[in-house]
């Protein structure tokens, strides 16, 4: 697990400027020590300024209030996604060679996650400059950084999770006393889940008239399923799918049916703010690779799914089932549109869900301009920031 980074030294509080002692006489002597003391005071004035643009410049996770300066392209960037179809623009940036082909110069480094809770401390450890995550643990990110260390600069993927459970589960109320799964604490499914249970009012827990969320990896959750240890998850595809044709799940819920349209951010894309201010020609190069495999994945499926299913294998150790990866690429829609609109909706529901104590404020957490500089050029229509980049 990455580190965060160590804080800056701490500066020690001036204490009063000693004065230079020459004997003097009169006026003379007065008019020295003054000098003197103007000088020091002076001296300590601008240390003590100096010292606070060295915290200032420090802290790289965090925005400051000076002026963006255009560093020029990065030598590194270091790119987060998930082994889940849901990052399949990822997936496929990575293996067609796609970002690194936009990045020319740059290098690009990948690292992969279980969920958005561990990307998030990458990223706040500076460990990481951009990452594909999760609309839940996005706004988590922004508000324990105060709204400074991390911006929201493209959508990924829209709808795509689902609670599966057992054939003899059929509605909320036969949950009460069964064990359900999400990926990881906080993360976007978790918050999904419940949000959801508040909505019926179902308690989580372990007594008999509540549910019993148990947090897993996806893996690990499947091998439950099929076990009998637990009864159901609420999961991002392929895992929904797996579930049900690899392990007799039916869908009690499409999180689709909860949202205006069936849209909902599954997977967005953030950046480090430090970063994209001192790089952003090289953020709107991975804009550029991000694109092209999202247009790669919508022209030609058969490819998308086949380049999706290797990086999988590669990433895993196993490769999916050609039902299964059809029905995941079914349940999903790939698109740099991240829904800005449902972002204060999505805050409020990590409140109900008691995964936050009162509801993030997302004001300044979208950045599109580079997006939609890069979606003009290609002549596709431009993104709504929903006034999500207004503080």
């Amino acid at each position: 697990m990455p580190t965060a980074a160590a804080p800056p030294p701490p500066t020690a509080t001036p204490s009063s400027p000693p004065v230079l002692e020459i004997p003097q006489k009169g006026f003379a002597a007065v008019s020295t020590r003054r000098s003197t003391l103007t000088k020091s005071v002076a001296l300590l004035t601008a240390l003590v300024a100096l010292a606070a643009c060295s915290r200032a410049g420090g802290d790289a996770g965090a925005a400051s209030d000076a002026p963006a300066v255009d560093k020029g392209p990065a030598a590194e960037i270091r790119l987060g996604y998930f082994p889940n179809v849901t990052h399949a623009a990822a997936l496929i940036g990575v293996d067609k060679g796609l970002f690194a082909k936009e990045l020319g110069g740059t290098k690009l480094t990948t690292q992969t996650f279980n969920a958005g809770p561990e990307a998030v401390n990458a990223l706040l450890g500076e460990s990481l400059d951009a990452t594909f995550i999760g609309s839940g643990p996005a706004i988590n990110a922004f508000a324990k950084s105060k709204g400074e260390a991390i911006r929201l600069i493209s959508g990924a993927t829209s709808g795509g999770a689902q609670l599966v459970v057992k054939p003899e589960i059929s509605s909320a109320a036969d949950l009460k006393g069964k064990v359900i799964t999400t990926p990881q604490l906080g993360n976007t499914q978790d918050v999904s889940l419940k949000k959801w249970l508040s909505d019926q009012k179902l308690g989580v827990g372990a007594g008999a008239d509540q549910v019993n969320v148990t947090n897993t990896e996806n893996a690990q959750s499947l091998d439950l399923f099929k076990k009998g240890e637990v009864q159901g998850a609420w999961a991002p595809e392929p895992w929904s799918s797996r579930l049900v044709l690899d392990a007799g799940a039916k869908v009690l819920l499409d999180e689709k049916s909860l949202w205006e349209g069936g849209k909902f951010p599954t997977t967005v894309l953030i950046v480090r703010t430090q970063f994209l201010k001192d790089h952003p020609q090289t953020v709107e190069a991975l804009l550029k690779g991000h694109l092209a495999a999202t247009d790669l994945a919508q022209g030609n499926k058969v490819e998308a799914k086949q380049v999706v299913n290797n990086a999988l294998k590669a990433l895993t150790g196993k490769s999916l089932g050609e039902p299964v990866l059809d029905r995941a690429f079914d349940n999903i829609e790939l698109t740099l549109d991240p829904q800005a609109k449902t972002f204060p909706q999505l805050a409020k529901d990590a409140v109900t869900a008691g995964v936050a104590k009162e509801a993030a404020a997302v004001s300044g957490l979208a950045d599109f301009t580079l997006l939609n500089k890069v979606l003009t050029a290609a002549g596709k229509p431009s993104v709504d920031t929903a006034g999500l980049d207004k503080k």
